[in-house]
């Protein structure tokens, strides 16, 4: 076990398994037919399982069996409120600049509530509003290689500043050199 990069050390140094990702995400929506259609047809995801009785459906971004499940929300059931205790919003990675453009249109063209675009330095993203409300971002990165995009991350207070994501990519920024991993 030391050593071992599926390990590492938990609470009071107790070894423990480490996630080697995010696995998927599940949404109740208010109706499983129409945000099929929005994640497959707007966003860019293929169907894997549609429940014919319409109380879920399961999505892929082309490798694995789901990234993101739709389930039927019970009667009744309210939206969280914007800011309330929980998930804020989960991100979904385009290719490229261009793709994270693309997208974008697709979005516009649908009339999907845009709610902010934002260069984070390491990502450009699109922060937009599902048909039931529920916050989700596209985002492509912005350097050559996860480790570079770490390094930033890493070294950076972070930030979104405003974008205009009909122009040209902008170039990225340097890495300094500063830790901002510390906690407390």
């Amino acid at each position: 076990m030391i050593g071992d990069p599926a390990y590492g050390w938990g609470w009071e140094g107790v070894a423990m398994s480490v996630p080697k990702e995010i696995g998927h995400i599940v949404l109740n929506v208010t109706d499983v037919e129409r945000s099929t259609r929005f994640y497959r047809d707007v966003v860019g995801f293929q169907v894997s399982r549609y429940r014919p009785d319409g109380t879920g459906a399961f999505l892929t971004c082309g490798v694995v069996h789901h990234n993101l499940a739709l389930f039927k929300a019970p009667a009744g059931a309210r939206p969280t409120e914007k800011g309330a205790i929980g998930l804020n919003h989960f991100a979904f990675k385009v290719e490229s600049y261009r793709a994270l453009q693309a997208a974008h249109s697709r979005l516009v063209e649908a009339r999907a509530a845009i709610d902010h675009i934002v260069d984070h330095g390491m990502t450009r993203s699109v922060y937009f509003l599902d048909p039931d409300g529920i916050m989700m971002e596209l985002f492509s990165d912005t350097y050559a290689t996860e480790e570079e995009g770490l390094a930033y991350m890493k070294s950076t207070r972070g930030g979104a500043a405003p974008m205009d994501i009909t122009a040209a990519e902008p170039p990225r920024a340097e890495i300094p050199q500063a830790d901002f991993t510390r906690v407390g």
